[in-house]
């Protein structure tokens, strides 16, 4: 049974830190790479960043040097580090594979980035 649970969200001023956790099955965790997308209110849900198995990464061209993806493949999470958070960045936060999704999407956690 797939799962994806996403945490960590929540309210932060411009320029504030947040750290994302995405707990995945370890069925599809251990040999796929990972990634992080995001949907904002009245836009499709964007890729934000990417990791392989081996720990390879991509970043949308908005977020690179501001987040950092990472893995823990013990623990089969990934992580999301967003540093100098901008008001553009609220969006609802997902994880899933990368770069192909699967049908399955978990709850998401909020990211609201305001003064």
């Amino acid at each position: 049974q797939v799962q994806l649970v996403e945490s960590g969200g929540g309210l932060v001023q411009p320029g504030g830190s947040l750290r994302l956790s995405c707990a995945a099955s370890g069925s599809i965790f251990s040999i796929n790479a990972m990634g992080w997308y995001r949907q904002a209110p009245g836009k499709q849900r964007e890729l934000v960043a990417g990791i392989t198995s081996r720990g390879f990464t991509n970043y949308a061209d908005s977020v690179k040097g501001r987040f950092t993806i990472s893995r823990d493949n013990a623990k089969n999470t990934v992580y999301l580090q967003m540093n100098s958070l901008k008001p553009e960045d609220t969006a609802v936060y997902y994880c899933n594979l990368f770069p192909r999704t699967i049908e399955y999407w978990g709850q998401g956690t909020q990211v609201t980035v305001s003064s």
